[in-house]
C-alpha cells in the first residue's frame, strides 16, 4: 500500500481519530499520563460501589436489638435472627443483623474480611439526592469545596508513578463525579470495547504497527502515553467478556452490577494497571413498597450480595488480599416508615469495607447513636456519628498506600475509624 494512496491516507486519518481524541475528551482520558514520582504504584485496587438513591442503612444492617426499630416500622421491620419463619436477619453481634438478602456476604464478615460502619455520613443536611451525591463524590463534608472528585485527588496526590491509561475506570456509560478531574479515567461498559478494530482495508496488526511507529517517534508525553495505551490494548487484544470464565466456581448475577464486577475482575487479573474502579448500583430510593425480607429493596440487595461475593471468590485469596471494596450511599432513610410502606430520605447510613488481610472485619465500627426519639436528628433521622471521609481516608492511607489524606479531603481532621489494621 503506497504511503500516498487514498487507502493509506484513510488508514492514518481514521487511526489518529480513533486514538488521539482519548487525550482530549473531557469525560475520558484513555492514554493520558499522570506522573508524580518514580515510585511505582502499589499492587492494590480500590473498588467503590455507590448505591444510588439513598439506601436504607437500617435495613442493610438491622439494629434488631433496639426496641424503637420495631416500634418505628410496624410493617417493614425485619424479624430477629431465628424468627419470621426463616426470614429473619443474619446475626452479626447479638444486636445488629444483616439483611437476609445479603447472606452471601456473611462468610466475609465472619472471617474478618468485611467491616461495617454504621451511622456514618456527611455534615450536609440536604435530603436532595443530587446535592448529597455531589458532596460525597467530591469528598466534602458540606456543599462547599473543590469541584474535583475525591478519587481524582487521591490519584493526583499519590506519591507514585502509574502511566497506565486504565489507572481509573468507571464500569458504566459515564465517568462519575468521584473521578472528575482525573487525568487517567476511562468509562467503559465492556472490556471488549478496548480494542483496535480492523478497518476495511487494514488489519489490526497493521493498525497497531502504524500507531506504534507514529508514537515511537514522539519523545513527549503524547508519545509515551500513546505507547502505553497501545501496550494495554495489546494485552487486552484477545479478551472478550462474553468468553470470560470466572475462577473458583464464582457465578455473577446477569445484571449491570454483576457484569461490571466481572469485568473489573478481568481487568485486575490482566494486570493492566487499574488502581481504582467505580461502579454504580441504582434503585435504592424506596419511598413506596420497600418491603422487608422480600420486596424492592430485597431485590437490589440480592444482586449486591451475590455480585460482591462472586467478585471476592473470582479474584481468589491472593488477589483479594490486595483489593478493597467500599460500598456507600448518599444518605440513609427516615427511622419511621411512611404511609406508602416505604421510607423517606434521612441522614446517616451504613458503609461496608471489604477485602483480604488488613481489613478489621467481623465488627460493627462507629458510635451507635440509638433510635429513641430524643436521639434522632432533625425530623426523625438516624444521627451521623462518623464522618464518612474518615472511613475513606483510612482506606487510602492504610490499604491504598496514600497517606496524603489532607490533600484528598481538605479540612478533614483525620481520625481513623478502625476499619483497617494499623
Amino acid at each position: 500500500m503506497s504511503v500516498h494512496s487514498p487507502a493509506r491516507r484513510q488508514f492514518l486519518g481514521r487511526a489518529a481519530l480513533a486514538t488521539i481524541p482519548a487525550f482530549l475528551r473531557p469525560r475520558t482520558a484513555l492514554g493520558a499520563v499522570g506522573v508524580n514520582s518514580e515510585r511505582r504504584a502499589p499492587d492494590h485496587v480500590l473498588v467503590t460501589i455507590f448505591l444510588r438513591g439513598g439506601a436504607d442503612g437500617l435495613s442493610l444492617v438491622v439494629p434488631y436489638g433496639d426496641d424503637y426499630y420495631h416500634r418505628s416500622r410496624p410493617t417493614l421491620a425485619l424479624a430477629s435472627p431465628g424468627k419470621g419463619g426463616g426470614t429473619g436477619v443474619a446475626d452479626l453481634d447479638g444486636y445488629f443483623g444483616l439483611h437476609p438478602a445479603l447472606r452471601p456476604l456473611l462468610p466475609l464478615y465472619q472471617s474478618g474480611q468485611m467491616a461495617i460502619v454504621h451511622a456514618c455520613g456527611s455534615g450536609d443536611q440536604t435530603r436532595s439526592h443530587f446535592e448529597a451525591m455531589a458532596t460525597m463524590e467530591r469528598g466534602l463534608y458540606g456543599a462547599q469545596g473543590p469541584a474535583s472528585g475525591w478519587i481524582a485527588r487521591h490519584l493526583a496526590s499519590a506519591p507514585w508513578r502509574n502511566p497506565s491509561p486504565l489507572r481509573a475506570v468507571a464500569l458504566g456509560s459515564m465517568v462519575p463525579d468521584a473521578l472528575r478531574g482525573a487525568t487517567s479515567a476511562t468509562a467503559l461498559q465492556n472490556v471488549s470495547d478496548l480494542a483496535l478494530h480492523d478497518l476495511s482495508s487494514v488489519s489490526r496488526a497493521q493498525l497497531h504497527e502504524c500507531l506504534h511507529s507514529m508514537y515511537n517517534t514522539n519523545n513527549g508525553a503524547l508519545g509515551a502515553a500513546g505507547l502505553e495505551t497501545l501496550g494495554v490494548l495489546k494485552t487486552l487484544e484477545d479478551v472478550s467478556s462474553d468468553a470470560y470464565h470466572p475462577a473458583n466456581g464464582a457465578v455473577y448475577p446477569a445484571d449491570d452490577l454483576g457484569r461490571g464486577l466481572m469485568q473489573t475482575a478481568l481487568l485486575v487479573k490482566k494486570g493492566v494497571g487499574v488502581e481504582a474502579a467505580c461502579l454504580d448500583h441504582y434503585g435504592y430510593d424506596t419511598h413506596v413498597a420497600q418491603g422487608g425480607a422480600i420486596g424492592l429493596l430485597a431485590g437490589q440487595l440480592t444482586t449486591l450480595g451475590a455480585s460482591v461475593a462472586a467478585f471476592a471468590k473470582d479474584l481468589g485469596p491472593e488477589r483479594w488480599a490486595r483489593t478493597t471494596v467500599v460500598v456507600q450511599s448518599e444518605f440513609g432513610r427516615r427511622v419511621e416508615e411512611n404511609s406508602g410502606a416505604g421510607t423517606d430520605h434521612g441522614r446517616a447510613g451504613v458503609m461496608f469495607v471489604m477485602g483480604g488481610s488488613g481489613v478489621a472485619g467481623g465488627r460493627i465500627h462507629g458510635k451507635w447513636p440509638g433510635l429513641s426519639p430524643e436521639q434522632r436528628d432533625g425530623p426523625g433521622d438516624l444521627r451521623v456519628t462518623t464522618d464518612y471521609r474518615n472511613v475513606l481516608g483510612e482506606v487510602l492511607a492504610r490499604r491504598a498506600g496514600n497517606t496524603n489524606v489532607g490533600a484528598v479531603f481538605p479540612g478533614l481532621q483525620f481520625s481513623p475509624t478502625g476499619v483497617t489494621h494499623a
